[in-house]
C-alpha cells in the first residue's frame, strides 16, 4: 500500500470515529489515540502535530541600512507519530511521518525520485537489563541540541551550530546502556551502526559506513534533559553532560550523512569525515541552560577533478559554539537568549564565517504541547553583505 493510502485510511478512520462522538479519557497532548490491547499483547498510542511558521528576514544595506528582503508563512513541520509496544513490554516502537513541504523535500535519484515521508521508523527492544537494541531509521546519538524533539525547543528552531553540523537520522542499528553509581549518579553510553547517507535512501551504500559513540554523564540523577526550558521547576539542581564522536568512512556528502552529494565527472568524491560534539544541560527551578561545542575535520575536504580544478563541492569543516539560556515565570512566560559562532576552515566552504544573536518570548499554554514562541536574530558576519534580521513567529500543537 502506497503511503499516501495509508494517510488517508488513517485520516478516514480518525473522522468516522470522531463522528461517533466518542468520549475518550484521553487528555490533551497525550494523542489521539491511546490504548492497551485486552490481552496486553500491544500497545498504540497515536498523535499529530503542526507548526505554522510566520518569518520576515531584513539585509544589510551598505547606504540605506537594513532593508526588507524576504517574508514567508509556511507550514514548517506536520507531522503523525505512532508508538507503543508490540508482544511484550520491552519490544517499543516508533513510527514518525513527515507530511509538510520542508519535511518531504530531499527526494533525489537516490530516494528513487521520492518524497521523504519517514522520519523515524525504529524497534527498541530491552533484551537485557539495561541494555536497549535499536534497529532502523532515527536520530543518531548526536548533538543534544539535535536529538531534542522540534516540539520541544525553547525556540522557534535550533541554531545555526546544529544547521551546519549536526548528523541527524540514518538508518542501521544502535546499542544503548545505562548505569548507576550510587544513589544518583547516572552514567549513559550509545554506540550506533548505520548506512551512513542520512534517511530514506534505497540506492544502497555509496560510501563507507558510518560509526558514532556517545558518552553521557548525570551526576545529579535523571531528568528532562532532552527538553528545552524548565517547565518541570526542579527544587534542586539537575545537570546533564555528553560528548560524541563520529566518523563517517568515505562519506559521499559535504556534511557527513547530510548535506548535497559531491559529484565529479568520475563519480562521487569520497572521504573520511569525523564530527566531535560536546555539550550540557542545566535545570534548576525556572531557569535552563544549553550549551553545545562542534567540530569537524575531513581527509580530503574539496572534491577535485583529475585534472586539479574543483568541483565546487566542499565539506564544512570547523568549529562552532552555541550557548543558550532562558528564565520561565510563574506565569509561564520564559524570555530566552542565544548566542552562536560558526567558524569554517576552508575558503570556499558553503558557509561563511558567522556570529548569531537570538533574543526569544515563549507563553507555554500547555507546557511544549501547546505554545507560541517569537524571537528575533542578527547574524553578524566578516562580509557586510551577509548581515542580516530576521523575525520569526510560530505556533506549535501538538495533539
Amino acid at each position: 500500500m502506497k503511503i499516501q493510502h495509508l494517510l488517508i485510511l488513517s485520516l478516514i478512520l480518525f473522522f468516522s470515529n470522531a463522528h461517533a462522538q466518542d468520549i475518550t479519557e484521553n487528555s490533551f497532548g497525550n494523542g489521539i489515540i491511546n490504548t492497551v490491547a485486552r490481552d496486553s499483547s500491544f500497545s498504540l498510542r497515536f498523535g499529530a502535530r503542526f507548526q505554522s511558521l510566520f518569518v520576515n528576514e531584513w539585509r544589510d544595506s551598505e547606504f540605506e541600512g537594513f532593508e526588507s528582503e524576504s517574508s514567508n508563512i509556511l507550514i514548517r513541520r506536520a507531522r503523525l507519530k505512532f508508538d507503543g509496544f508490540a508482544y511484550s513490554p520491552k519490544l517499543k516502537y516508533k513510527i514518525e511521518l513527515g507530511l509538510s513541504n520542508r519535511d518531504i523535500s530531499g527526494g533525489s535519484e537516490f530516494t528513487n525520485n521520492t518524497p521523504r515521508y519517514i522520519l523515524d521508523a525504529v524497534l527498541k527492544w530491552n533484551f537485557y537489563e539495561n541494555f536497549v537494541l535499536w534497529a532502523g531509521q532515527t536520530k543518531l546519538p548526536g548533538n543534544r541540541e539535535r536529538v531534542v524533539s522540534s516540539g520541544d525547543l525553547q525556540f522557534v528552531d535550533r541554531s545555526l551550530l546544529n544547521s551546519r553540523f549536526n548528523i541527524d537520522r540514518d538508518i542501521g542499528v544502535q546499542l544503548h546502556h545505562k548505569i548507576y553509581l550510587g544513589n544518583q549518579f547516572v552514567v549513559k553510553e550509545i554506540f550506533a551502526f548505520s548506512q551512513g547517507e542520512g534517511r530514506n535512501v534505497v540506492t544502497g551504500n555509496l560510501g563507507g559506513f558510518q560509526y558514532t559513540g556517545r558518552l553521557e554523564a548525570l551526576p545529579f540523577g535523571e531528568f528532562q534533559d532532552y527538553r528545552e526550558a524548565s517547565l518541570e521547576r526542579y527544587d534542586t539542581p539537575k545537570l546533564a553532560m555528553g560528548v560524541t564522536y563520529d566518523h563517517n568512512n568515505d562519506a559521499v556528502k559535504t556534511r557527513s550523512n547530510m548535506g548535497a552529494y559531491m559529484f565529479t565527472e568520475n563519480g562521487l568524491h569520497s572521504t573520511d569525515i569525523s564530527t566531535f560534539f560536546a555539550d550540557f544541560m542545566f535545570k534548576y527551578k525556572g531557569i535552563s541552560v544549553l550549551g553545545e561545542f562542534a567540530h569537524r575535520d575531513a581527509e580530503n575536504p574539496i572534491a577535485i577533478e583529475e585534472d586539479g580544478t574543483r568541483t565546487g563541492a566542499v565539506v564544512n569543516v570547523g568549529n562552532s559554539i552555541n550557548l543558550q539560556g532562558g528564565y520561565l515565570f510563574d506565569n509561564n512566560i520564559e524570555v530566552v537568549g542565544r548566542f552562536t559562532q560558526v567558524k569554517e576552515d576552508i575558503i570556499g566552504s558553503l558557509f561563511p564565517n558567522e556570529k548569531q544573536y537570538t533574543l526569544g518570548l515563549s507563553k507555554y499554554l500547555s507546557k511544549h504541547k501547546l505554545k507560541i514562541q517569537t524571537d528575533l536574530s542578527f547574524r553578524d558576519s566578516p562580509d557586510p553583505e551577509w548581515n542580516n534580521l530576521m523575525y520569526r513567529l510560530q505556533i506549535d500543537f501538538h495533539l
